[in-house]
């Protein structure tokens, strides 16, 4: 595929709570062995891309040790490779990034060096699994120059929270307006756009000099009437960890068997940074239940319906249910967890009760040291 790839995975979200006090959204844990950024990062890869900026700022040091090595991904080649880019602050321009178009501004020339036609830009904050390769031939057949791939978003979540589009017969986007108070469609955008990199470096050099940061609303939205930008339709699963309801949400979704293997055993598969640790295991009297359990966990009590990640230690007679243990987090021995998120490196002590709800699971937060 003749394109660069860009993943945004510098912005803030504090709807996570806790769970981004200490860590980017994109370095969020997922499914038991995957990081948020494993996902757009193996599709650019899975692709064809070979070189592939994720554009990084808040928090960023847990992702930076992530991405420390671009082989896992198949980016390190002398023809492309991973670039991590963060803001450009020198002794004239002392400024953070002011929006996602100005992150793309501040590091133009990663642009500016690159030789492919295209570029897809894709959030770091996602998980889905696709095929950018046929977004870029309907992208051609629309003879487009603008992409924006979109959902229809189901009854049981909020449109409020995405850029809401507005499309004619064609697909020809009319309108586009981020998280309305007051949606005009149930069309969201997904945050994956395709469009000539020459054209983005052009609109970029227009807009941020004006004053002017953000991709949705000074960009596409902006420009819907001057080009010709259009909605591509993304039917596969998808997930923005947009709050703590979707991110469990997500994360229980990987005890379905078929989202499962859509994203571990169906090639092209999602990869991530390895550790090379045992297999988890199961000790004599542990009742493990519709659970993923990570390399190196070592279970002892009850689990059911729980997400643990690896190095995970629960004792005897612990109870554990409807939660999600993150890394090398300790649960005592007849402790009581259910409907909750233990953050990493939690120890949670001897006959403990950690008890959420369905619509408010309780988290308990990585001492900060």
């Amino acid at each position: 595929m003749k394109a660069v790839g860009i993943i945004l995975a510098g912005g803030k979200n504090e709807r996570l709570q806790e769970l981004t006090t200490i860590r980017a959204t994109s370095a969020i844990p997922v499914g038991s062995c995957y990081r948020a950024i494993d996902f757009p990062l193996s599709n650019m890869t899975n692709s064809g891309i070979k070189k592939v900026a994720v554009i990084t700022q808040y928090n960023s040091r847990s992702l930076h040790d992530h991405l420390s090595s671009p082989k896992w991904w198949d980016l390190g080649s002398k023809q492309g490779g991973l670039f991590i880019l963060s803001p450009f602050l020198s002794s004239d321009n002392s400024a953070w990034f002011r929006g996602t178009a100005d992150s793309i501004h501040q590091n133009l020339t990663f642009l500016k060096r690159s030789q492919e036609e295209y570029v897809v830009i894709s959030s770091g904050d996602c998980v889905y699994k696709m095929d950018y390769n046929e977004m870029l031939a309907y992208h051609l057949r629309k003879g487009a120059d603008i992409t924006i791939a979109y959902r229809r978003v189901p009854d049981d979540d909020d449109i409020r929270m995405y850029g809401v589009m507005e499309l004619d017969e064609h697909e020809r986007m009319q309108d586009l307006e981020e998280k309305p108070l007051e949606p005009q469609s149930d069309l969201a955008s997904i945050g994956v756009y395709i469009m000539k990199r020459q054209l983005l470096i052009d609109l970029i050099q227009t807009i941020v000099p004006e004053g002017r940061y953000e991709l949705v609303r000074d960009l596409f939205a902006r420009y819907r009437k001057r080009l010709k930008i259009y909605g591509y339709r993304f039917d596969g699963y998808w997930r923005n960890l947009n709050s703590i309801h979707s991110y469990f949400d997500c994360n229980m979704d990987f005890l379905h068997r078929d989202i499962r293997n859509l994203f571990m055993t169906t090639f092209p598969y999602i990869k991530t940074k390895p550790k090379d640790e045992p297999p988890a295991k199961y000790n004599a009297g542990a009742t493990v239940i519709n659970c993923l359990a990570g390399s190196g966990a070592i279970l002892n009590g009850y689990a059911n319906r729980s997400i643990i990640f690896r190095k995970v230690f629960a004792g005897e007679g612990s109870h554990i249910s409807n939660a999600i243990i993150m890394e090398g987090s300790e649960i005592g021995r007849g402790c009581v967890v259910e409907h909750a998120i233990i953050d990493k490196d939690v120890i949670i002590p001897e006959g403990e009760r950690v008890i959420g709800t369905v619509d408010a699971p309780v988290i308990v937060p990585k001492v900060r040291l």
